[in-house]
Formats: structure tokens, sequence, C-alpha cells
């Protein structure tokens, strides 16, 4: 029987491969318009067996799968540049088994998690009303927030000028955070989280020059968190992610969530981390509406708390550099791909699910 030389049935099969992806980009857009249909069948059916194997066959080990498989992809990427310059007659060849790589990441990556982009959307399945509030309503969550903020912080501080520090290790909130979704699935059962699988990004320090504090690998379903970030963020952030393991997609929805799981927690200091984070979504939606009633509700905050808020700041101030400005842009783009229209400014959209909430739900919380 007639065989095809083995390069060129490699060639044709990369091109094959490559032309799928074009395809794939068909589906997923098809996907975008069928939100129903990918909640019912994919976020509700699919996922979370997948997300759960996924949790079980990494989650036990301490050394994070998904940075290691990012950094084989990175030497195969500059393997294949290094092919291309040394034969750049083969650039034909090498650009189909470029295609055909970015073909299967792109595979694995909607059908391992990306999907949940195009589902319904948080507020809608709890019936909240995720929009913009007239200032009187933020006022008077601001208040509750910062009464709430100033009694946990002087319940965990000797002083109300001292900033709180945390009495536990890093490795320990990790471990931590799961009470947290324990405490949220009384109120919402369809969060409730099991087989934990957290873990420190090997790649902190570049993560951190980046200007992000952690993610999620939709490869190995590995939260990952930076493991250089404060204390004070570090406890919402590891929530957060959680919350994109669970398939919220959308990232004002999973600080949402995060929010709720750290608030919600048994422990006092992952409540005031989610105070101290809602605080500065608060202050921050209130400095847009009126500067002067800002600066008003800054000499009411207790200078500990100010403290921590100004720590973080102080943080990624010291890691900022001229190509942040860049993975920042192609993030924002990603996330304009992917449903949310506002880019970045997305995460920032929790004010009005928090307003929304609290006139729905009855969450013990302030």
């Amino acid at each position: 029987m007639f065989r095809l030389p083995n390069a060129m049935y490699k060639e044709k099969r990369n091109i094959l491969f490559t032309l799928f992806l074009f395809l794939q980009i068909g589906l997923v857009h098809w996907a975008s318009k069928h939100s129903q249909w990918i909640e019912t069948y994919y976020s509700l059916g699919i996922y979370p067996h997948v997300s759960r194997f996924m949790r079980r066959l990494f989650g036990w080990l301490q050394v994070s799968v998904g940075d290691l498989v990012y950094l084989v992809l990175v030497l195969l990427f500059i393997r294949l540049i290094y092919r291309v310059i040394k034969k750049p007659q083969t650039w034909r060849s090498q650009l189909f088994s470029m295609g055909a790589g970015i073909s299967l990441l792109y595979f694995a990556f909607y059908s391992l998690w990306g999907l949940n982009y195009s589902r319904i959307s948080v507020a809608e399945n709890l019936g909240l009303v995720n929009e913009s509030y007239e200032i009187e309503k933020i006022e008077i969550l601001t208040e509750r927030i910062l009464k709430r903020t100033q009694t946990l912080h002087g319940y965990l501080s000797s002083h109300d000028t001292l900033p709180v520090s945390s009495p536990y290790t890093k490795r320990e909130i990790l471990g931590m955070t799961t009470s947290g979704y324990a405490s949220l699935s009384e109120y919402l059962p369809q969060y409730a989280y099991d087989n934990p699988s957290i873990k420190n990004s090997i790649f902190s320090l570049p993560l951190t020059y980046m200007g992000f504090a952690g993610y999620l690998n939709p490869l190995t379903g590995e939260a990952q968190v930076d493991a250089l970030i404060p204390e004070v963020s570090y406890a919402l952030t590891a929530s957060h992610e959680v919350a994109h393991q669970l398939g919220v997609a959308y990232e004002n929805e999973a600080n949402f969530l995060g929010f709720l799981a750290a608030a919600l927690h048994e422990d006092p200091y992952f409540n005031y981390a989610a105070m101290l984070f809602a605080l500065r979504y608060a202050l921050s939606d209130i400095r847009r509406y009126d500067q002067e009633l800002f600066e008003n509700y800054l000499e009411k905050v207790p200078e500990g708390v100010l403290e921590n808020l100004r720590e973080s700041d102080r943080f990624w101030r010291r890691y900022q550099n001229p190509l942040e400005p860049l993975f920042k842009e192609f993030y924002d783009n990603y996330l304009k791909y992917n449903q949310q229209e506002d880019g970045l400014e997305t995460y920032n959209q929790i004010m009005g699910l928090l307003i929304s909430a609290d006139q729905v739900h009855a969450f013990d919380i302030y």
C-alpha cells in the first residue's frame, strides 16, 4: 500500500489542524449566541465533571503542573523560531506546524474551560441587576462596608493607626480558602467547592511584572496565585481564582463571588480582606462621582485601614515597568474577544452586583 513520506504526512496533518482552527473560531462565535444551550449542556453539564477530574488529578501536587506546561510551550515556540532562522527554506512547514499547535491549544482552552465565557451570567442566574446605581445607594452600602471594616480592624489590630498583619502563612491561607466556599454554598449550593487545587505560581515574579495577581490555568484546572502579593490581598485573590475554577468566567462576577466567599468565611481575617477589597472599589466609585465626597470618606477611614490599602498600592508601584501596559493591552483585548466588552474595566464593575445582592439576597455579611 502506498504511503506518504513522513515529512509530507506531517505537513498535510498540520494543514488540516490549522484549517480546523478557523472552524473552531466559527463554533465559538456560534456558542456566544446560544448562552442557554452552553449553560445547560456545558457549564452545568460537562464542565463540572471536567473541572472536578482536573482538580483531583493535579490538586494533590504541591508544584504547579500548569506552569510547567506553559514552560514547555514557551520552549517549543523558541525551538520553532530557531528552526526557521536556521533553515529559512522550511518556513512554510514551520508555519503550519505553529498553526496546528495553536489549533490544538485553542481546542483545549475552550473545551476544558473557555466555553464558560458564553454561559448565562451569574447576575442573571441570581436575579441581580448588574448596572450603575445612583450615588445615594453607593453611599449607603459604603457606610455599611466601612462600619464592618472598622469593627474587624479593631478586632484584628492592637491600635486604629496600625495595619492588620496576617496571622497565617500564604500556604495556610490557600488551605483555608475552601471554608469560605463551604459557607457560601449554604446560601448558593451551586458554588460548593471540593477537591481544591489552589497553588502559588512558579512564575510569580514575571506575573507581578505583568501586573497580575493570579490566574486560572485552563489546561490543568489549577488556580494560580502570585506568591509575592501582600498577604492582605492574598485571601481575596485565592477566592477569586476559585470562582473561575467553578466556571465563573467574567472578572467582575469572579470578584463578586470571591468577595462573598471571603466575607462569609468563619475566620475574621478573611472577612477583613473581603471588606478591604469592597471598600477600595466603593471609594473608587464615589471618587468618580464626587471628589469632595471621596475626601470626606477618606477622613472616616482609620489610619490602619488606609495603611493596608497603601501597602497594596506600594507593592504594585514597585513592579511597574514599560512592558506592563503591553501585557495589559493584550489581556484587555482578550477579555473583549471573550464577551467582556469593557475589557479590564470589567474588574471594576462590582458595586452594582454588591448593591443588587444586598437587596435580593439576605447574606449575613455586614
